[in-house]
């Protein structure tokens, strides 16, 4: 009976009571805010709601904005340990070949993660990206494919990228949607805004050849909140931004591909930011790692785990609407069973007003849990047959 009863309860939804919040659909204006741009897209960063589009799937070279998924890979890497912002990471001959923006690598020069994101993420460093992939992957072709992979982990169906940089390569593109969702991904990791949105800094300050780093996205300076997260231009994709601000709890995210100049295309990313600042507000519910249920684990070294957010949660609306209540469910994949790595998807959970689903996000382990030993799973079932009312 209480195996059954276990059962039951690792499949079964768990329905908090509701919190008076307010939910806005997701809807596209009728205004045009982004009249000199090939494609362009503007959504909340919490739930993906999309504010106004143009084209937002149409395949574009996105330049060098295919940095936002290096850097996604690189803060990956750093969460899940595989990587220390302390590391000193080796630059290849390969590297330093690297043409087009750079922080002018040599060759068996050594530079920390943490001096190599800062080349990325502010001076947009082609050497300091490859750097970066050979140390993560093995090797740039070997990075691509991690790069490919999370393009479908993400569920992103028109994107394919040949380089980490952003460099011209014949079928490498992706649209503004898919670039709008991966940094959405990246801004997942909130310390990844301590480098995008930092208007200048300095490499190697201790030597004779210190270098003076620029972010290539002047909103960082010039518009309020704006805080990332990668500019790009080639010939063929023309100028390029994918940006976010954060004002009054609320991050947007937005994305041009194709303006003629650089001067429209941050024009038309002010309208767009402008837009939803002035129409729409968030309301936060979880933040990313807050424990949000705690399930039974199955022949494990510890009986339970805490599910956390995998990001952060929210509620959108639009300013000025009605406040109704929001239903929060919790529903477990399938019955856990040890071991359970950090980070392993064990549930969802779902946002729904009047049975409508507003937004599902994944619970993830909060920490591993190795198999329990033979030993203590006797000890375990010769107390369940011996206790006593």
């Amino acid at each position: 009976m209480k195996r059954l009863i276990t059962s039951f309860l690792l499949i079964a939804l768990l329905v908090y009571s509701s919190t008076p919040l307010a939910f806005a659909e997701e809807k596209t204006t009728s205004v045009e805010l982004a009249d000199k741009a090939k494609s362009a897209i503007l959504i909340e960063r919490d739930t993906g709601s999309i504010l106004y589009e143009k084209n937002s799937n149409e395949k574009l070279p996105p330049a060098s904005m295919t940095k936002i998924m290096t850097m996604l890979l690189i803060m990956e890497a750093i969460d899940k340990g595989n990587l220390t912002w302390e590391e000193k990471i080796r630059t290849s001959e390969y590297a330093a070949s690297m043409g087009g923006s750079q922080i002018f690598l040599e060759a068996g020069e050594e530079m920390t993660t943490e001096e190599m994101l800062k080349g990325i993420a502010i001076a947009s460093g082609n050497d300091a990206s490859v750097a970066m992939a050979e140390r993560i992957a093995g090797s740039e072709e070997a990075f691509v494919e991690m790069m490919n992979n999370k393009v479908k982990e993400l569920g992103l169906k028109n994107t394919f990228f040949k380089n980490p940089t952003g460099l011209p390569a014949e079928g490498h593109y992706s649209t503004a949607h898919d670039m709008a969702m991966m940094a959405k991904e990246l801004l997942k990791y909130e310390g990844i805004t301590k480098y995008t949105g930092k208007y200048e800094d300095y490499l190697r300050n201790d030597s004779e050849k210190k270098f003076w780093l620029v972010n290539t996205n002047r909103l960082v300076k010039f518009y309020p909140g704006v805080d990332g997260v990668k500019t790009g231009f080639t010939n063929e994709a023309k100028y390029c931004l994918t940006a976010t601000a954060e004002k009054d709890n609320m991050r947007l995210i937005s994305v041009v591909f194709g303006a003629p100049t650089p001067k429209d295309r941050n024009a038309q990313i002010t309208k767009m930011l402008d837009y939803g600042f002035s129409q729409y507000k968030t309301h936060p519910m979880f933040e990313r790692n807050q424990v949000v249920f705690t399930a039974k684990v199955s022949k494990g070294s510890k009986k339970e785990i805490e599910l956390v957010t995998s990001e952060p949660i929210s509620v959108l609306t639009k300013k000025g609407e009605n406040i109704d209540d929001v239903v929060k469910e919790v529903v477990i994949n399938e019955k856990i069973n040890a071991p359970v790595k950090k980070g392993d998807n064990l549930g969802t959970l779902i946002l729904k007003k009047n049975d409508k689903v507003l937004s599902e996000s994944p619970l993830i382990a909060k920490e591993d849990i190795d198999s329990a030993s033979w030993w203590k799973l006797f000890k375990r079932t010769v107390g369940t047959f011996t206790k006593t009312e």
